[in-house]
């Protein structure tokens, strides 16, 4: 009984199961399949926390905790600015126009100057780059808008 449960979880198959089993213990067979069902939980625990921290080289940002760490510091930010940060970050080499960025971050359409989203980034670049004048995170696609550096990725 223990080997199909194994197999099947290995395969990642979720849905029904039924059990076939030579033991006469029924509490045995139960603690079996716990004991399955315990691991695999544990293992998509783990996928999920680990989907919530984005690691880059030098900079770390963990969305649970909303925390962003630079060269073992951690840097404070805004929500606002977390929200960026966080948005490019998970989307690392797409680009995204001021408005794209606006509209995600703020959850509502912006009908007017988006100096706001320029000014925060300007903000961000100056916490998180050791040069915000040539930045190497979060760059600007001229024209366009801006995009996290998908070449600095170790964690995705």
């Amino acid at each position: 009984m223990f080997t199909i449960i194994e197999s099947i979880k290995e395969g990642g198959a979720f849905g029904k199961l039924l059990i076939l089993s030579l033991e006469d213990n029924e509490e045995h067979i139960i603690n079996n399949i716990l004991s399955c069902l315990n691991e695999e939980t544990e293992v998509l625990r783990q996928q999920i926390v680990n989907k919530r921290k984005l690691i880059f080289d030098g900079l770390r940002i963990d969305e649970h905790k909303r925390i962003v760490v630079r060269e073992d510091n951690e840097i404070e930010l805004t929500y606002t600015e977390f929200e960026i940060l966080l948005l490019l970050a998970q989307n690392a080499g797409i680009v995204f126009s001021k408005e794209q960025i606006y509209n995600r971050v703020w959850k509502e359409p912006y009908f007017g100057n988006y100096n706001i989203v320029m000014s925060h980034i300007r903000n961000i670049r100056e916490k998180i780059e050791d040069n915000p004048s040539k930045p190497i995170y979060i760059q600007t696609v001229w024209g366009v808008g801006y995009r996290f550096n998908k070449n600095l990725s170790s964690g995705l």
